[in-house]
């Protein structure tokens, strides 16, 4: 059992702004997509998410990485720290018949046997880990010839009009929100990973992701410089104004552009590395 609170405060993100991802949990669900089947296709080519592995999804969410693991075939444990996301996804996973073994605990929390996991994964969530403390626990949890998967899907504002001009409203109503201006030129990096993990493959592409006006509202709305962090009556007068600027700038149905990538850690260093040498 796992005794953690439901929300969390990380440091240095959107100035200390509070932060609770369980108060989306509905939004997050029904209009977050998550990353498409062509994602998995690309993972499974790696030998990621093959029938009967052993996966640990941390940060789970809504359990979008650990809903399509379990459909493939794979054993699947899942923690998120917000007990309110770890509800909604058991709730999906009932939907389907999908067994999941769920809890409620913090990426630096979860703690299983040694050796327990033939991959690891981490998708929209790497960036509020305390990797002091949880590289290590990934570590131990890992098998010796384990992988760690970290993956973004992120809306490309500098090539999505749309996207762009709801994150201007989004700043207009909370300042400060720090999640903006992707210009999909620079991918993410991952200093300090050495000498515990070293790069063993990564891949990034673009998609265009199918919305409506309602869909493009609640996947707004279940970002973390909404939902996650405004108060109701904050959430309810941005969405006002969000349903009106897409009324005005938009038809029905749209898409928008998404950038997809994921990041393949092994455990240890590469044999004659820099790093290797730098520690004999």
């Amino acid at each position: 059992m796992f005794d953690m609170p439901n929300e969390s405060k990380p440091k240095n993100i959107d100035d200390g702004k509070y932060i609770d991802w369980g108060k989306t949990s509905r939004d997050y669900a029904r209009h977050r997509p998550g990353p498409p089947a062509s994602f998995y296709q690309k993972l499974i080519a790696l030998e990621i998410g093959l029938p009967e592995q052993k996966i640990l999804d941390l940060g789970t969410g809504t359990g979008v990485i650990a809903l399509q693991m379990a459909r493939q075939g794979c054993e699947v444990w899942a923690t998120d720290i917000s007990e309110f996301q770890i509800r909604m996804a058991k709730t999906l996973a009932d939907r389907e018949n999908l067994h999941i073994n769920f809890a409620v605990a913090s990426a630096e929390s979860t703690s299983f046997a040694d050796n327990s996991f033939d991959i690891i994964t981490a998708n929209q969530c790497f960036l509020y880990f305390d990797l002091h403390t949880a590289l290590p626990a990934i570590l131990r949890m890992l098998k010796p010839n384990g992988k760690l998967v970290v993956s973004h899907f992120s809306w490309l504002p500098q090539v999505s009009a749309i996207a762009k001009a709801s994150e201007q409203l989004i700043l207009a109503h909370n300042p400060k929100w720090q999640a903006h201006g992707y210009n999909g030129r620079t991918l993410p990096d991952y200093p300090g990973m050495q000498p515990t993990f070293h790069y063993s493959g990564y891949f990034y592409y673009d998609v265009e992701t199918p919305f409506t006006r309602e869909s493009w509202r609640g996947r707004i709305r279940a970002s973390r410089g909404v939902g996650a962090s405004l108060s109701e009556a904050e959430i309810k007068k941005f969405d006002d104004a969000h349903t009106q600027m897409l009324d005005e700038m938009t038809s029905a149905d749209f898409t928008i552009t998404h950038r997809i990538d994921a990041h393949i850690f092994s455990p240890g260093v590469v044999e004659g590395s820099k790093t290797e040498e730098s520690l004999s």
